[in-house]
């Protein structure tokens, strides 16, 4: 007797349960994401805001040991100050 090939089809039933783990686990992944996104960012700022800081205060030793016009200026940048009698202050306050 001749054997012959039936194709078998074969029928898969994707349940909700299997489309609930998925989107689960996307939005979780999102959300971690996110979550490092914003730790990163935040790090970030408070970096350039310390060496904004120690910019500051070795630029006002500079000041207080050579007393440039270039120091001044960058000084000055930094600081949004264009008095110079309050950077002098500001800087005598920073160097104690």
């Amino acid at each position: 007797m001749p054997s012959a090939y039936y194709g078998i089809m074969k029928f898969e039933v994707k349940t909700e349960k299997d489309d609930l783990s998925k989107s689960s686990i996307y939005f979780f992944l999102s959300i971690v994401i996110i979550a490092l996104i914003v730790i990163l960012t935040n790090i970030s700022i408070k970096l350039g805001k310390i060496s904004r800081n120690y910019e500051i205060s070795y630029l006002c030793k500079l000041i207080l040991i050579e007393k440039t016009s270039l120091n001044f200026n960058k000084l000055s940048k930094l600081t949004n100050q264009t008095n110079k009698q309050k950077m002098w202050d500001l800087c005598r306050e920073i160097v104690k």
